[in-house]
This record gives C-alpha cells, structure tokens and sequence, in this order.
C-alpha cells in the first residue's frame, strides 16, 4: 500500500510531509491574496500619489498580467530545477516587490514592487498544485487539492474586506507591511522544511517559445483588461487580443513540433483532462465576473462603504475555505461526477435571483445566495481539477497544471471582461438624457436607477448563461477509475515515457 510506504523526495531521503504541506500552504496564501487586497485601497493610492484611475487600476492589471505570463514559464521551471531551491526563490522575489511597495516614495516604485511580486506568485500558485499531487497518492489527492482550493479560493475572496479594514484603521502601507514578517518566516522554514519532491531533468531553455508564450498570453490578458475602460470597439483591445491569439497559435504550433516542447500541450489529448480544464475555466468565468459586478451593486446601487461590501461577500469567502477540504475528501471517496453536477446546479441555482436584485433587496438574501454560490464552487473547481490531473502520467503534471492555470487565468480575464462590458452597455444605453436632471430631477434620478440596475440584471444574466454551460458540461464527466488502478496507469505511462 502507498500509504505504508514512507514519505520521499526526489533523491530518496525520508521527510515530514505535513510541514512542507504547511509551509507551502502558508506561503501561497500571502502571495495569492496579494491579487485582490488592494481592491479597496484605489482611491486613497490615487489621492496619495494624485494618479488617475486608469493609472492605478495597472496595480491589479499588470499584476495579473505578468501572473499570467509566469504560470506557463513554471512547467519549464520546475522541470528544469529543484523544488526548494525554485519556490525560496520565487518567495524571496515575491519579498522584494513587497518591500519595494511598502516602502515606495512615488506610485510608480509600488507598481515595480507588484510587477516583481507578480513573478513570485505566477510560480508559487502552480508550484503548490505541483507539489501537492506529486507528494500524495491518487486516492489521497482530492483531499491535498482541497487544502489547495482552501489557499487559492480563501485569500483572494477575503481580500477586499481585509483591505477595506486597513484602509479605514491604519495606513495604506500596512496592507504590504502585515505580509512582510510571514514571508520572512516562511523563508526561514523553507530553509528546513521544504524538499526537492520533483524529479528534474535539465532541458534548454526554448527562447522562441518563451518570447511567444509572454506576447501572447500578454497581450490577450492586457486586452480583457482594458474592455472595461476602453470598450470593446477599442483598437487597443482588438488589436491587443488579435495579437494575443496569433502568437498563441504561432507559440502552440511550435510546441506541438518540438521533442521537448516547452509547455506540453499535449494533455488535451487526455479527453478527462480536457473537460476537467473546460469546466473550471466556465466555472472561474462565472465566480470571478460576479465577484467584481456584486461589489460595484453593493456600493453604487445599494450606497455601501468598500468594507462593508467586502464584509457582505466574506461569509461566502469563508464557506469556499471550510467546504474545500471536505469536498477534496468527498472527491476521494465518491469521484467527481456527482460533486460537479451539484455544484453546478447550486451555483446556477444562486445565481439566477440576481436577476431580479432591486435597491430594497435585504442584504441577508444577497449574502445567502452568494454562499450558495461559493458553496457551489467548492464542489467544483478542485474536485474536477484533482480529476483531471489523476488522468496525466506523472511527468506531466508539471505541464498539466501549467496549462490548467493558464488556461483558467485567461479564461477569468475573458469572464470579467464581458460582464463588466455588459453591465455598462447596458446602464449607458438606458440612462436618461442630461435635460432630464434639470426638469425634473427626482425623475432623473429614478429613471437612472432603474438603467443601473438594468446594466445589472443582464450582466448577472450573462453569469447565468456561463453557469448553465458549466451544467452541460458535467454531463461529460465520468465517475474516476479506483485510485489503485489510477495509480498503476500512472506509473506504467510515466515508465514508458
């Protein structure tokens, strides 16, 4: 039996598995909540540094950018060097671009600092996942995955509402300076704790593939991130996503021609691999749409502070946290299939009284619902993921959570994008006209609600339609294989490999 067999990493010596699983965990966790913790700290940065808004919207942008761009990188990565060595080095990249923003004179240090903390996290999120499937066996990997899901779901969800407590109780700084002493901590376990757990086999660095890979995953993720502002008749986003694409289709083309490709594109030939990557990118479409449209309702519609708009989705937050591990050992009893088909249906099921939000709803039914959602989610998203990596030999791992992340991240950006680019349409093309406000301004006022709203509703349909896609698509997920047998087809694939 595997869980008899003692724990070792890739030269063979013993270690204790549950410290790594702590240190990484922890790690991760400062590094992934960074992506959304200054949410609410835009208008104090832009009073602070007299920036515009589409200045300081790069702090998010950017950083998801260059996050996006590092996660294919990271297969090569980890392939090429060891486990130790790479994630000490990606935390102490994540602690210079910290230090760099807590301690920046202007707004253009702190957007160095979260451009270089982006590097760090674009390889300890995937790193994570890596680690986690490579130092437990197939049966046990539902439930370390949801660990992970707790990590990736938890800290991003959370952020805005930490952020909107520090920003009214202490200095915009904090939000940097809390983060510093626990990274410094999980530097010095690191040191003790963590363990080459990947075998590495030194490869070439393919320059043509990586400059490909950058451009395009770049610009596609810059153009969805500008829909917002620029809209999507924008040359800039047209152009940007046109780019994107082509050096995508240049960038596969290569590494579906190469001996050693630097990110093998080749696990979509794994058809569980495949509709794993499909659902949870539907799935994150429509978690991460709703999570940026909810908020803007809470403070525009319903006149909400930022913190107390965070601390109505918290609840949601926390229930993804305490449901991940608990359905990461569900999966590892009863398979996916049951899991995603719930999941879906409850988040369909949460989503669909959105649409029919008013100013008076009760702020009771809102956090209701988005738990429903989150809990939704929970069944989902690493369960199906867990799933889909069980399907790859092992020496694809790297590569299929690579391609997994990239694939999700992009995917996030594209969701955002079109509900954001709905919700104003929609608003702009139903608001009163400017002569309105002085004839008759209760009216105005009235008629503007109701165009807001209207933006609202059909951006919370659009989730919708993601959501029942998602449904369709749980209807190809199959029950997994015993994890005995799962095991023994990695292995013999690994071998022949």
């Amino acid at each position: 039996m595997a869980s008899n067999k003692p724990i070792v990493d890739a030269h063979g010596k013993t270690f204790n598995r549950n410290l790594l699983v702590l240190v990484l965990l922890v790690g991760t966790f400062c590094t992934v909540l960074n992506g959304t913790i200054l949410t609410t700290a835009f208008p104090t940065l832009m009073k602070e540094f007299n920036v515009t808004t589409s200045d300081v919207q790069w702090l998010t942008t950017g950083f998801l950018m260059v996050n996006g761009i590092m996660i294919p990188v990271t297969a090569w990565l980890s392939n090429n060097f060891s486990t130790k060595i790479l994630y000490i080095i990606a935390m102490s990249t994540f602690l210079v671009g910290t230090i760099m923003a807590f301690v920046a004179p202007t707004f253009w240090v702190i957007l160095a600092g979260r451009l270089i903390q982006a590097v760090g996290v674009g390889i300890t999120m995937p790193l994570m996942q890596v680690v986690m499937l490579s130092i437990f066996p197939a049966n046990q990997r539902g439930a370390a995955m949801g660990l992970g899901g707790l990590v990736i779901g938890l800290a991003p969800a959370i952020g805005p509402t930490l952020s909107g407590f520090i920003i009214d109780n202490f200095s915009w700084r904090a939000l940097f300076g809390m983060i510093i002493p626990i990274v410094i901590l999980v530097l010095i376990l690191a040191f003790f704790f963590m363990r080459p757990v990947i075998q590495t086999h030194r490869t070439k660095l393919d320059i043509l593939s990586l400059i490909e890979s950058t451009v395009g995953f770049g610009a596609i993720l810059y153009g969805f991130s500008s829909v917002g502002d620029e809209g999507w008749g924008s040359m800039i986003v047209i152009g940007s996503i046109a780019i994107g694409i082509i050096f995508i289709l240049l960038f596969g083309y290569r590494q579906l021609h190469m001996d050693k490709p630097f990110l093998e594109l080749r696990v979509f030939k794994e058809k569980k691999f495949a509709i794993a990557a499909a659902l949870s990118s539907v799935t994150n479409m429509a978690m991460v749409g709703v999570e940026m449209v909810l908020p803007l309702y809470l403070q525009i519609v319903k006149g909400m502070s930022a913190f107390h708009s965070g601390l109505t989705l918290l609840p949601g937050a926390l229930m993804i946290g305490v449901m991940s591990p608990i359905t990461g050992n569900a999966f590892d009893k009863y398979g996916p299939k049951d899991l995603a088909r719930m999941g879906m249906f409850l988040l369909t099921a949460g989503t669909i009284p959105f649409l029919f939000l008013t100013k008076s709803t009760p702020v009771l039914d809102i956090v209701v619902l988005y738990m429903i959602r989150m809990f939704g989610i929970s069944m989902v998203l690493m369960p199906v993921t867990t799933d889909g990596m069980n399907a790859l030999p092992f020496n694809l791992m790297s590569h299929g959570t690579a391609v997994n992340n990239t694939v999700r991240q992009v995917f996030s950006s594209m969701g955002t994008a079109i509900l954001i680019s709905v919700l104003t349409n929609v608003t702009n093309n139903l608001k009163p006209g400017k002569s309105l406000l002085s004839a008759a301004p209760l009216q105005y006022q009235d008629k503007f609600y109701d165009a807001t709203l209207s933006g609202y509703h059909a951006a919370f349909a659009v989730a919708i339609v993601f959501c029942l896609l998602g449904f369709m698509i749980t209807f190809m997920v199959k029950s997994s294989s015993k994890s005995k047998e799962v095991e023994l087809n990695k292995t013999e694939l690994a071998g022949e490999a």
